[in-house]
C-alpha cells in the first residue's frame, strides 16, 4: 500500500477518528497531521496531503475530490462548539466577528442571518487566535474547543447547528472525509474500519487524550450526544441544502448528493 498522508481536525470532536487511526492497527503506512479545519482544506487543495477531514464550506473551492467515508462530523441538534456569541439579542446585532478557523461556520452564520433570523449585520474577519479576545467583540462566531470557555463571556449564545435544524428540519454536516485521488478498495476499507473503531471506543479515546481535553463539563457526553458521526442519507440531504445556499447563491442549481463511501466518485 502506498504511504498515505492524512490531515484531521485537532478538536475534541475528531478525537475518536484520531484514536481509531492511531490505535486500531487497522490502517498501515500513514502519517497523521492535526490542524484547524481551514488548514485541512488548504492542505488537501494544495496536494500536501492525500486525505483530509474537510469543512464542507470549503468543498466548492476544491476542483476535484472523492468522498471516501460514511463518517463525518455532524449534528442533529445542538452541537455546543459552533456558536454565535453576543452581548446583545439577535435583532440588535450590528457587527459579527468571524473565526478564522473554519469556512463552514462563517458560511452557515451568513445563511442563518439572511434566511432564518432576517438580520443584516456587518461581517468582520478575524486573524488566527483573535477569537480568544472575547472582551473586544459585541458578537462573535467561534468554533472548536475554545467555545467551552468563551461562552461564559457572553449573555446570548446561539448554537448554529441547532438553528440550522430549526430552520430546515435537516441535520447539519460540518466536515467530511475526502481525497484528491481514488484510493484502492483495500485502503478505503481499512481507513473506514479504523474510523469505526474509534467511534465505538469513545471512552477509551477520552482516556487516551486525557492530557489534551478541553474545559468541557463532560467530554464523553459531548461526543455521544452532540456529535453525530454517521454520514447517512439525511445528512447528505442536509449537506446538499447547505451547499446549494453557498454554491449557487440562492439559485436552483443543485449540488449533487455525496455518494456512499464505496462509490469513491468524483464531482
Amino acid at each position: 500500500m502506498d504511504f498515505l498522508k492524512i490531515s484531521a481536525v485537532s478538536y475534541l470532536n475528531t478525537f475518536p477518528f484520531v484514536f481509531g487511526l492511531r490505535k486500531s492497527g487497522l490502517l498501515q503506512n500513514f502519517s497523521l497531521e492535526l490542524d484547524v479545519p481551514s488548514l485541512c482544506a488548504t492542505k488537501l487543495k494544495n496536494g500536501t496531503v492525500d486525505v483530509a477531514l474537510v469543512p464542507v464550506g470549503a468543498l466548492p473551492e476544491i476542483s476535484q475530490f472523492h468522498y471516501i467515508s460514511d463518517f463525518c462530523i455532524g449534528a442533529v441538534g445542538p452541537v455546543k462548539t459552533v456558536l454565535l456569541l453576543s452581548r446583545v439579542p439577535l435583532e440588535q446585532i450590528s457587527c459579527v466577528y468571524l473565526d478564522f478557523d473554519s469556512r463552514t461556520s462563517v458560511e452557515l452564520v451568513k445563511v442563518l442571518a439572511r434566511h432564518y433570523w432576517h438580520i443584516n449585520p456587518q461581517w468582520e474577519n478575524l486573524k488566527p487566535g483573535q477569537s480568544r479576545e472575547a472582551e473586544k467583540f459585541e458578537s462573535l462566531v467561534a468554533i472548536g474547543d475554545k467555545t467551552f470557555e468563551l461562552r461564559a463571556y457572553f449573555p446570548y449564545v446561539y448554537d448554529l447547528a441547532e438553528a440550522w435544524v430549526s430552520f430546515t428540519g435537516m441535520p447539519f454536516v460540518f466536515a467530511v472525509w475526502v481525497s484528491r485521488k481514488k484510493l484502492a478498495d483495500e485502503v478505503l476499507l481499512s481507513f473506514n474500519q479504523a474510523l469505526a473503531y474509534g467511534i465505538s471506543h469513545k471512552r477509551e479515546c477520552i482516556e487516551y487524550f486525557h492530557d489534551r481535553l478541553p474545559a468541557c463539563d463532560d467530554c464523553l457526553s459531548y461526543l455521544e450526544h452532540n456529535i453525530s458521526f454517521g454520514f447517512d442519507q439525511k445528512k447528505k440531504e442536509g449537506l446538499n441544502a447547505f451547499l446549494n445556499f453557498i454554491f449557487s447563491q440562492g439559485s436552483h442549481v443543485s449540488w449533487p448528493y455525496p455518494p456512499a463511501a464505496s462509490e469513491n466518485q468524483t464531482f
